[in-house]
């Protein structure tokens, strides 16, 4: 038994109308922070990842999983979310010195 395939050519009459330009699309806006920002944005994400798993951990730790537990958690982390971006911001050129000494070139 033998398959026919479709064939690939275009139709006859296919190449007598003229294909339509492509519509002219404005450019779209880059969402993205310029790559100054990166060492801010990196603090961000990092305290924030952070400051919630250690809420979370030391509301456990100290009040357990009972009631209410996600509650104090977002209330500590309320608290803890700044002063952990502080943080990192303020010692990140320490660490860079400490990896820059630690780790070969």
């Amino acid at each position: 038994m033998t398959r026919s395939f479709p064939s690939s050519a275009p139709a006859a009459d296919a190449a007598a109308v003229p294909a339509a330009p492509p519509a002219a699309v404005p450019p779209r806006r880059s969402r993205k922070l310029p790559r100054r920002y990166a060492p801010i944005a990196f603090a961000f994400f990092m305290s924030g990842i952070m400051a919630f798993l250690m809420c979370c951990v030391i509301v456990a730790a100290n009040t357990g999983f009972g009631p209410g537990y996600l509650l104090r958690v977002l209330g500590s982390y309320a608290l803890a979310m700044p002063v952990a971006f502080c943080c990192v911001l303020g010692v990140r050129p320490l660490v860079m010195r400490l990896v820059a000494a630690t780790v070969r070139p």
